[in-house]
C-alpha cells in the first residue's frame, strides 16, 4: 500500500506541475505532466487492488502415510 500512496503523490504533484506550467497554448511539457498523471494514478490504482487481494493457502499438503 505504501508505493501505491507514492504513486497517488506523484500523480498529484504532476497535476500541480501541469497547472502551473500551463500557459494556454499547445505545450508538450504540459502534455508530458498530464500523461505522468495517468500513468500514476493507473500505477497506484493497481498496486493498491494487488496489495489488497487476499490469497488463499497455497501450501501443498503432503499424505504422510
Amino acid at each position: 500500500m505504501g508505493i501505491a500512496t507514492i504513486s497517488y503523490i506523484a500523480a498529484i504533484m504532476c497535476g500541480i506541475a501541469a497547472g502551473y506550467l500551463s500557459d494556454g497554448a499547445a505545450n508538450p511539457l504540459v502534455a508530458s505532466m498530464m500523461a505522468s498523471v495517468v500513468f500514476f494514478a493507473g500505477t497506484g490504482i493497481v498496486l493498491q487492488v494487488i496489495s489488497s487481494t487476499s490469497l488463499p493457502k497455497l501450501n501443498v499438503e503432503r499424505q504422510r502415510n
